[in-house]
């Protein structure tokens, strides 16, 4: 792992590690999830399918509670107790063999899946400074695309393998890395919870209350649709709607990958406050409309590598966007949110990750490689509109003071 990636030495580079050690984990089993549950294990595509709506349906409402409790205890209690059973949910589908037990154990992996990103975001916003949130929260993300790329090389030799020992040997793989995690986190420093503000209430309910921070989170689910663009829509669109080969499709997430490492903190490091967040933001939904613009034009070039290099451009487009959106995202994620209740907020935040692999899939599917080139400018329509949006919402809300990290010197509101 270049060293660049990484933060520097303190609580935010242990965190870096233990996501680096879920990522790598988690690279290798997405590569050889499908093969393992249809081929080894017996079940059919759609009870798998199902079963892995069904776990982030759950894991959906995983992520509130769970930041809830970060914020009323010690977060990194909550975060170990959460690595070793999501470690322990990987561990379990070695012993699944009917579709009953899948869907449950599916559930305890979204909820562990999904506490674990709420409250990591939380020990991030009590242990590091309010003014680097937003680079720290890009480097993580640049160590999780290294470990993602890491982890499905390592999936890749157990296709080639495509025996049952091997692909068990993943399982067990990515159920040790979430213990690695789990010790690394354990070696944060204990904080006590931030004080809570005078007259502050409400529960968990309360951030259903805060209007401009749900709309927000609304908005940034709709953008967080990309998501399923690169593992499952653009492989169909190459495969079914252009004259590129089939495997420029494994390409394209390569440049994803990539790109996102090299580039990610460089285009974070532009953001540092809520007014540079929504210039990022719209610049996200521009670009994004461009890449659509670019897949939809691939469908019309007959000419195999004419259709590759626009689909190569539409790639550089998308991941481009990908970045900006996250830079801004994660900044108004941690500025308009309660310095005493990151972690509420965070998990609720963070319900649109597994609100777009749940519906992501079918509803991309059917506007786009059903719907043909018009169904992209639909989606670069709709993305767009919830890029500007987000600037609205920001302009209205009231964005609270941060907090300083424990030893930090406090910084004022901008």
């Amino acid at each position: 792992m270049p060293g660049r990636l990484l933060p520097q030495p303190g609580p935010a580079r242990t965190l870096a590690l233990a996501q680096l050690g879920n990522s790598i984990g988690e690279g290798a089993f997405l590569v050889t999830s499908a093969l393992y549950f249809t081929q080894v294990v017996g079940l059919s595509p759609g009870q798998v399918g199902l079963g892995l709506s069904v776990g982030w349906a759950v894991g959906l409402l995983a992520g509130v509670p769970a930041g809830h409790a970060a914020d009323r205890r010690d977060a990194r209690l909550v975060a170990v107790l959460l690595a070793v059973g999501t470690a322990l949910a990987v561990a379990a589908f070695l012993l699944v063999r009917q579709p009953a037990a899948f869907v449950l154990v599916a559930a305890l992996y979204g909820s562990g899946q999904t506490g674990l990103a709420a409250v990591r975001q939380a020990l991030l916003a009590r242990l590091v400074e309010p003014a680097q949130h937003t680079e720290v929260r890009a480097r993580l993300q640049a160590v999780v695309n290294a470990g993602l790329g890491l982890g499905a090389a390592l999936g890749g030799l157990a296709l080639w393998a495509h025996t049952a020992g091997a692909y068990r040997s993943v399982l067990a793989v990515d159920a040790v890395a979430f213990l690695v995690a789990a010790l690394l986190l354990w070696r944060l420093p204990a904080r006590r919870p931030a004080a809570a503000r005078p007259g502050a209430g409400g529960g968990r309910l309360a951030v259903l209350r805060d209007r401009p921070y749900a709309l927000l989170t609304a908005l940034n689910a709709v953008m967080m649709l990309y998501l399923p663009l690169l593992s499952l829509v653009l492989p169909l669109w190459v495969a079914r709607r252009t004259a590129a080969p089939s495997w420029l499709a494994a390409a394209l997430l390569v440049v994803n990958t990539a790109a996102v490492m090299l580039a990610q903190v460089r285009v974070a490091r532009r953001v540092v406050n809520p007014a540079g967040a929504v210039r990022s933001l719209r610049r996200a939904g521009v670009t994004m409309a461009v890449a659509c613009g670019l897949f939809a034009l691939s469908a019309a070039a007959t000419v195999p590598w004419a259709a590759a290099v626009i689909l190569l451009l539409g790639a550089g487009a998308q991941v481009y966007a990908e970045m900006a959106h996250g830079a801004g995202a994660w900044q108004l994620s941690f500025d308009l949110a309660p310095a005493d209740r990151h972690g509420l907020y965070q998990g609720f935040f963070g319900s649109g990750v597994p609100l777009t692999r749940m519906l992501g899939p079918v509803l991309l599917t059917w506007l786009i490689v059903d719907g043909g080139s018009v169904g992209w400018l639909v989606f670069a329509g709709l993305y767009a509109a919830a890029a500007v949006g987000i600037g609205s919402v920001v302009r209205g809300a009231t964005r609270p003071a941060p907090a300083a990290a424990p030893g930090a010197p406090a910084l004022r509101a901008g």
